[in-house]
């Protein structure tokens, strides 16, 4: 008979790892025990040496569903005791905090049945989870994930529970969660003057009832509230657009299952698998035509951000009601997911009609993911509820403890201690108070987690930056932190490089939006040579300049103007006869031409986010914009693949000049013709840069590569030419990565 322990690290807590482990010493004849810590589980065999081996093979070719196994220490000790049986003991307590928190995970088919049981004691019980499903982030305090760390500390369980609870054998076996409609949280409906009106499957059905009613609710989820109602209807489609002066920015849909979405929607086998896994997040979808769904859920493009049921709130609407639903994160602009009822009525009382609540408090917000499908490569766009917090292993160890604070739109954090990166959960953009509280409360959340202190703080360049502010308020309280600053777009292409662990120089490609650029403008059209310690700025879009800075963003006119300026005179402009210039009138022509000359309030600007922007002016699609990504939209959806011209550019040592391509898209009159050969030309100038640095891996990274045309065609070609390139998957290309890109730097 021999000995081993085994230390095993990674998400292996609230996932049944230690029931797995009971049930398959017991298949093995192994003795000893198995606990959790704050580091990790921690086993100890005791059999012979052919067993432990089988013991050892099988956890590492199966181990749990939800579980992620990171490092396994084997050593063999001299115990002179000798174990009769296999026991599961309690957790222990260090003062070293490693172990990963697991993110929350959709109600699993076996629950889901559990509810729909006559027999089953937990019938129609709309919280109802196990070990492989329902809350674990959301609810956590600090590891080890023991209910006493979570919100259910203060629900005891009931004799029936407690025995499922204490049974390695059950499924709900250290399942921190579990409860009945006896011993645990329980749903509440309240109307708009915050009453109580029913409870339980009574509050479900009176739910569903209100909806159909055309009545907005606010009900909540997993991670927070969502605004739910009838998507069928366009009264109360359009009554939610008003209210939360949403105009035109499409609202995601909750379905009751897949069968439901595939009468809405035309997808693919691979959309189907996200949809069906055991994350369920929010996948964009092509619409069908003329289904019963408001054509104001999604105006204007031929996609449908679908999801489908994953609690047993969920689950028990939809006995009640057969449409699908408008499921959309309860908040105001520019704030994070709303998690209580009372900030419901603080904030949305104009809105709601109805709330729905439960009485287990939701510890850290998240919201829903969303996923788009590309080339069979399941693309984030928003990483948060069912992949979040998400750890990357290094191959190395540190020696320090290292937080990033991202960028100030889609905002995210990272931590680094050991060998674990870890990404935080989608935030919000900080553009309120309420979002930099809660982008402050998630630095302290994980910092409680793993009792960690950082030697290091990273941050972006952008000296305006609510994040970037943070960071220096934090080297200024603790004078003994490193602060770094790290370029916006260089952090980008180091988020790529983070997510598949490369340690190569690689010609980087950063498209989006706006950043600060180390010239004090703002870049988002930069080719960069990158690597992990340092970067060279190669190539970008010629200078042009947003008129009005941020106006300019919301007005693509504004933008398509001042190209126009750097190409035409004042008067050759006033006498064009294109979509972009009867935008304006004479007079508000001539007045932002004054600002373009004197540069008052006129930055200079690389962008390929605003040159998406002019595109849709010029096209006449889009003069002025609702929401952030919306012209890039209105250009994919009038994309033609059957044009397969581009438009003129020049390639220059220093930059990429684009004026040969304004003066062809003004006498262009076709929409399509215009979008088609714009996303073109931009696969083009990526390839032929690349072309010209064939010795080093392609970078693609900017919230620009979301295009799903472009980023399909660009797959294409460089798989055609057989080219090495890399892009963002698990990780978004868009500012959400900055954390992950800043804090990768470090590793040098």
């Amino acid at each position: 008979m021999r000995t081993f322990k085994l230390q095993i690290k990674g998400i292996v807590q609230g996932v049944g790892f230690r029931p797995f482990i009971y049930n398959l010493a017991l298949k093995h004849h192994i003795k000893g025990w198995v606990n959790n810590d704050d580091k990790g589980v921690n086993i100890l065999l005791y059999a012979s040496y052919l067993n432990i081996n089988l013991f050892i093979e099988e956890l590492k070719q199966n181990p749990p569903k939800l579980s992620k196994i990171n490092e396994i220490n084997i050593k063999e000790i001299t115990f002179l005791e000798e174990f009769k049986t296999f026991e599961i003991k309690q957790s222990l307590n260090t003062n070293n905090k490693s172990t990963i928190i697991s993110a929350d995970i959709a109600i699993c088919d076996d629950c889901i049945e559990d509810i729909n049981d006559v027999s089953n004691h937990r019938y129609n019980y709309t919280l109802t989870n196990c070990t492989n499903c329902g809350p674990r982030y959301s609810i956590v305090n600090t590891v080890p994930y023991d209910r006493c760390n979570t919100s259910m500390k203060d629900f005891i369980l009931c004799s029936k529970c407690k025995d499922e609870y204490e049974n390695p054998l059950n499924r709900r076996y250290h399942a921190q969660p579990v409860s009945c409609e006896v011993c645990g949280p329980n749903v509440t409906l309240y109307n708009k003057n915050n009453i109580k009106i029913s409870y339980n499957l009574e509050a479900i059905e009176k739910t569903a009832n209100l909806i159909k009613q055309g009545y907005i609710l606010a009900v909540k989820g997993m991670g927070g509230f969502h605004l739910i109602c009838d998507a069928t209807n366009d009264k109360v489609v359009n009554r939610l657009r008003h209210i939360k002066n949403r105009p035109t920015k499409p609202y995601a849909l909750l379905f009751k299952d897949i069968n439901s979405i595939k009468n809405y929607t035309n997808l693919n086998l691979e959309e189907e698998e996200i949809l069906t896994s055991k994350e369920k997040p929010i996948v964009l979808l092509e619409k069908k035509e003329n289904s019963s769904i408001s054509s104001f859920v999604a105006p204007n493009v031929n996609k449908l951000g679908c999801f489908i049921a994953y609690t047993g709130i969920h689950h028990l609407l939809f006995r009640y009601i057969d449409k699908p639903l408008i499921a959309t994160s309860a908040n105001l602009k520019d704030e994070p997911i709303i998690k209580t009822k009372e900030d419901i009525f603080t904030k949305l009382v104009d809105i709601i009609d109805f709330v729905l609540d439960y009485n287990r408090e939701i510890v850290n917000s998240c919201d829903d993911s969303i996923i788009q499908v590309v080339k069979k490569y399941n693309i984030k766009l928003r990483n948060a509820r069912g992949y979040a917090p998400t750890l990357i292993k290094l191959n190395e160890s540190l020696d320090k403890k290292i937080l990033s604070l991202g960028a100030n739109q889609k905002s995210t954090i990272s931590l680094a201690f050991e060998n674990n990166l870890i990404l935080s959960p989608y935030i919000a953009d900080l553009n309120s108070i309420e979002s930099i509280e809660y982008f402050i409360r998630t630095i302290e959340t994980f910092k409680n987690f793993y009792d960690f202190k950082p030697d290091v703080v990273i941050c972006d360049k952008h000296p305006n930056y609510e994040s970037t502010k943070f960071a220096f308020k934090l080297k200024e309280e603790n004078p003994n932190i490193k602060l770094i600053q790290v370029q916006h777009h260089y952090a980008h292409i180091l988020s790529v490089m983070a997510e598949n662990s490369l340690d190569e120089e690689v010609l980087g490609f950063a498209f989006d939006g706006t950043g600060f650029g180390e010239d004090g403008n703002i870049w988002g059209g930069e080719v960069l040579i990158a690597s992990r310690k340092e970067y060279k700025r190669i190539k970008h879009i010629e200078y042009f300049k947003l008129l009005g800075t941020e106006i300019a963003i919301k007005e693509p006119k504004r933008v398509a103007l001042s190209l126009l300026f750097d190409i035409f005179t004042l008067e050759e402009i006033l006498n064009l006869d294109i979509p972009t210039t009867k935008a304006f009138s004479h007079t508000q022509i001539k007045t932002l031409h004054t600002m373009w000359q004197k540069g008052l309030n006129a930055p200079l600007c690389s962008s390929i986010g605003r040159l998406f922007d002019a595109i849709s002016s010029f096209a006449d699609i889009l003069h002025t914009q609702t929401y952030e990504g919306e012209t890039g939209l209105q250009i994919e959806l009038n994309y033609d693949s059957s044009i397969n011209a581009c438009f003129s550019y020049e390639i220059l040592e220093k930059t990429i000049d684009i004026k040969p391509m304004i003066r062809e898209i003004i006498k262009e009159k076709d929409k399509k013709t215009i979008c088609s050969k714009f996303i073109n030309t931009l696969v083009n100038i990526i390839l032929e840069i690349s072309n010209s640095y064939k010795n080093l891996p392609v970078v693609l990274s900017g919230g620009v590569f979301q295009n799903k045309i472009l980023l399909e065609l660009l797959i294409d070609k460089f798989q055609e030419e057989g080219r090495v390139f890399y892009f963002n998957i698990d990780v978004p290309s868009n500012d959400s990565g900055i954390s992950l890109g800043q804090i990768y730097h470090q590793f040098t």
